[in-house]
């Protein structure tokens, strides 16, 4: 029984520490930090119940990620998230100039991510942000090597432009800014 216990503490230990992952890509997906809570918490107690299931532990991040995506479908199917990006307060220990310029940096990738549809922006974070592989976004998200290439190749083309309208958008605001004084 103690060997069982001890398994199972471990276990618990090895998902506490992918809470921090799990979150910031759950995020990414719903731009709601009360409901990425919710479903990391979901799929954390989804997988402690599934346990068994997972038959080598070095695929854990990949089983916890298609659990996560599974759970995001779920909750995404429910309802609409609700809360925008804007409302959520960043906190830094940078200067002010540093951080007006990393705050306007972020804010415009996080609002050309945004921009995307679901699909887009569940390829774009597990490839880009969480750095797996094609075949294992393939297998989290239950869809083709080749979506998954499609998917990205588009969402990318779409960050660019987005991030290049918001370039041109603030080069023009700082400029006429120049102009006036």
């Amino acid at each position: 029984m103690l060997g069982i216990f001890g398994q199972s503490r471990k276990f618990s230990q090895q998902l506490d520490a992918k809470w921090k992952s799990l979150y910031r890509l759950a995020f990414s997906w719903c731009h709601d930090p009360d409901l990425a809570n919710d479903i990391v918490q979901e799929t954390l107690a989804k997988a402690y119940r599934k346990r068994s299931q997972l038959k080598d532990i070095k695929t854990l991040d990949a089983w916890l990620y298609k659990i996560l995506a599974n759970t995001w479908r779920d909750q995404y199917r429910s309802q609409k998230p609700t809360v925008s990006i804007d409302d959520i307060m960043l906190v830094t220990n940078f200067g002010p100039g540093e951080e007006y310029d990393r705050t306007r940096v972020v804010t415009s990738v996080r609002h050309a991510v945004e921009k995307l549809n679901q699909e887009q922006r569940q390829v774009i974070t597990l490839v880009d942000l969480e750095g797996l592989s094609y075949g294992q976004v393939a297998e989290i998200l239950s869809i083709p090597i080749g979506t998954v290439m499609s998917r990205l190749c588009r969402a990318r083309n779409n960050l660019k432009q987005y991030l290049k309208e918001f370039n041109e958008q603030s080069n023009q605001k700082n400029s006429t800014i120049r102009r006036i004084k």
